[in-house]
């Protein structure tokens, strides 16, 4: 197993993307922290009942209290903090609308959550990390950043502002042994989005279009760099953010 033993924590794990990335590093062996304002009701189905590698912690990552209780518990519990999956994200319900419709409150609510929320849970286990002279932070983008996906301007620039957060992140803590890396995932058909009337056969055909490789992304397609970036495999990998979305932005 690539992860076994390490303590890996993954916000907005409860559901979607997360969940899957969290059931993706529990197969290589990690032990798993799903850190999230939901109720994360895959776990005992998961592990049999027993949980005794993965636990949930309520967490609002937009708080900072919060993100440093999440850090806490889970030192406290496992012992060590060896990877951060920083994914929660306000992401499928998010309103299309052009930039001069958007509220300033709709702004700040987007970039309180998807931008300051990787800042402070960032910050809440580097301590941690640095102590043990190694980590891995993996922060979640969008390909939308790199595509400029017009009336999305909030989210789109909430995600364009994680690579920035991810390359100067990496200069700043690479002396510690941490590596901050991104992954920018498509268009990815999760249950939440096949909720959204607007991610309707049409949208779902055009974005497939646009791909090299010409089919629906699902959660599957992601969980493989996921657990490349958390594993030793790419210790020499930092600042970069790698873009899984079948060929649709080319970078």
């Amino acid at each position: 197993m690539r992860l076994k033993n390490k303590v890996a924590i993954v916000t907005g794990g409860a559901q979607g993307l997360g969940k899957a990335y969290s059931l993706s590093l529990l197969e290589e062996g990690a032990r798993v922290v799903v850190a999230d304002i939901l109720e994360a009701n895959w776990i005992d189905q998961a592990t049999g009942g027993k949980g005794r590698e993965v636990f949930t912690i309520h967490t609002d990552i937009s708080e900072e209290e919060s993100s440093k209780e999440m850090a806490r518990k889970t030192v406290e519990h496992f012992g060590r903090i060896d990877i951060l999956i920083n994914n929660a994200a306000i992401a499928s319900s998010v309103e299309t609308k052009p930039f001069y419709e958007i509220s300033a409150q709709e702004w700040d609510r987007i970039m309180k959550v998807n931008l300051k929320g990787t800042f402070l849970c960032s910050k809440a286990v580097y301590p941690q990390m640095k102590k043990q002279g190694k980590g891995k932070i993996i922060n979640v983008s969008s390909g939308a950043f790199f595509k400029g996906v017009p009336l999305f301007l909030h989210y789109v620039t909430s995600k364009g502002g994680i690579v920035a957060l991810t390359r100067a992140l990496a200069r700043e803590i690479g002396g510690d042994g941490i590596s901050v890396n991104a992954i920018a995932p498509g268009f990815t058909l999760t249950d939440e989005m096949r909720k959204q009337p607007i991610f309707n056969e049409e949208f779902i055909k055009g974005n497939v279009g646009s791909r090299c490789f010409k089919r629906v992304e699902v959660p599957e397609d992601l969980t493989g760099t996921i657990v490349f970036l958390a594993s030793d495999e790419s210790d020499f990998i930092t600042g970069q953010t790698i873009v899984v979305d079948g060929g649709s932005a080319l970078h």
